[in-house]
């Protein structure tokens, strides 16, 4: 059984003194090489974002970005929303890694949804546990139930009494928080208590209409542990949607990794709960990474994808009508590991018309990764996995590598051009 855990030396030590501690915790490594120079397939000609003749929704992105090393407490928001390929994390955490060491900021935080408990695939930088018995939820696939959240996963359990829990893994940017969210149904059939020490102070605060619980600390931890009562029978099924790690002593990034196995283009629109819990994120930055699994299905079609492309951004812009958006076009993949997927070739040229519909930004790494039949060439480089749909984690950390250049040479490209 796994309770909280804290920094001893942290106690009633004031902000300024939490800050620099929480420096001390970020590793420490000179400007990040993409490693994609010793692999002649990757075509770094197409390693920048795209824009349509109007690029101003980046630029309050681009300001906060000039504003966190001299800011004592700015918090950057990134959301991050696909499959597979960001339900394994590793693209996510290196892009949000470099921002942190780079910027020498350790707050933030992280989205997390409970995987393991989940009984699938964790991202690296947390994990979770429970000893109770759960039904997972998936926005596509056979396991389509209600009700979905952002991450358009859920977990639901009807026990009549378990504990459950999440913490941040040595592989997170952002180590400590003083701040966590439980996401999850307010059912009054159920009740869950904070596990902690009596030497801990932590206040409790719920928003049922934002659809979480806060849970302050004065101290920070890295993990957090509940148990679960049910009340009565009335109402049937406790259910989680997620974890929110947040760090507001010191100025860093924060990163959703909204992802789910088999997600497409259209699987997040099936979340009654995308919208309001979406809103709670106030997303800087969103990149889309979607297209892999509608691309592998035979009934694709272009006009299908743009429309749920279409409903995905005028959801983020409702939730913050000047967030940033990237779109990824999606990455080369074969059909049932033998045949070459042209419709990959489709679904690159989509992000483009939706690039000039809504003034976003594209980031063509369809092309940047060598274009069509390139997935065998990162196989035997050992970039990909044997299904030539997926990457290994070297090839997820490159993706990670390359996407923070391309919005970085964006970046810089924009301060030396302010005062033209």
């Amino acid at each position: 059984m796994r309770f909280i855990r804290a920094i001893n030396t942290i106690r009633t030590v004031d902000v300024k003194i939490c800050q620099l501690l929480f420096l001390l915790f970020t590793s420490t490594f000179s400007n990040a090489q993409t490693g994609a120079e010793k692999y002649p397939f990757v075509d770094l000609q197409y390693n920048h974002l795209n824009y349509a003749k109007d690029s101003s929704s980046f630029l309050k992105f681009f300001k906060k970005l000039d504003r966190i090393k001299e800011d004592n407490n700015l918090r950057i928001n990134i959301v991050h929303m696909g499959g597979s390929h960001v339900q394994g994390g590793t693209w996510s955490n290196v892009f949000i890694s470099n921002f942190q060491t780079e910027n020498h900021t350790a707050g933030g935080g992280y989205f997390s949804f409970p995987y393991k408990i989940a009984k699938t695939n964790s991202q690296p930088y947390a994990t979770s546990f429970s000893n109770g018995k759960w039904k997972r939820c998936r926005a596509s696939g056979k396991e389509f139930c209600l009700p979905l959240g952002m991450n358009a996963l859920s977990i639901t359990t009807n026990d009549s009494a378990n504990y459950f829990g999440a913490a941040l893994t040595s592989k997170a940017a952002c180590k400590y928080v003083n701040i966590v969210k439980v996401f999850h149904n307010f059912n009054s059939s159920f009740e869950f208590n904070l596990c902690l020490a009596d030497s801990y102070n932590v206040k409790r605060k719920e928003f049922p209409k934002n659809g979480y619980t806060l849970f302050k600390f004065d101290m920070p931890v890295d993990s957090v542990h509940f148990e679960l009562v049910k009340l009565d029978t009335i109402k049937r099924d406790f259910t989680i949607y997620g974890f929110s790690f947040e760090n507001d002593l010191t100025s860093g990034f924060y990163l959703a990794g909204l992802g789910a196995n088999g997600a497409n283009s259209n699987s997040f629109l099936r979340c009654a709960e995308l919208e309001p819990q979406l809103s709670t994120l106030n997303g800087d930055l969103f990149i889309l990474s979607l297209g892999v699994n509608d691309t592998q299905s035979k009934t694709f079609e272009a006009e299908d994808y743009i429309e749920n492309y279409d409903s995905l951004i005028t959801v983020i812009r409702k939730t913050n009508p000047d967030a940033a958006i990237i779109l990824t076009t999606t990455t080369d993949n074969y059909i049932k590991h033998k045949t070459s997927n042209k419709r990959t070739i489709v679904a690159r040229d989509a992000m483009f018309v939706l690039m000039e519909k809504y003034n976003v930004a594209v980031w063509d790494l369809f092309s940047l990764m060598g274009g069509y039949r390139s997935m065998p060439k990162w196989l035997k480089a050992g970039l990909a996995s044997k299904d030539k749909v997926h990457f290994t984690n070297r090839g997820y950390a490159l993706l990670g590598n390359l996407m923070y250049e391309a919005v970085m040479k964006s970046y810089n490209y924009n301060q030396k051009n302010k005062g033209s």
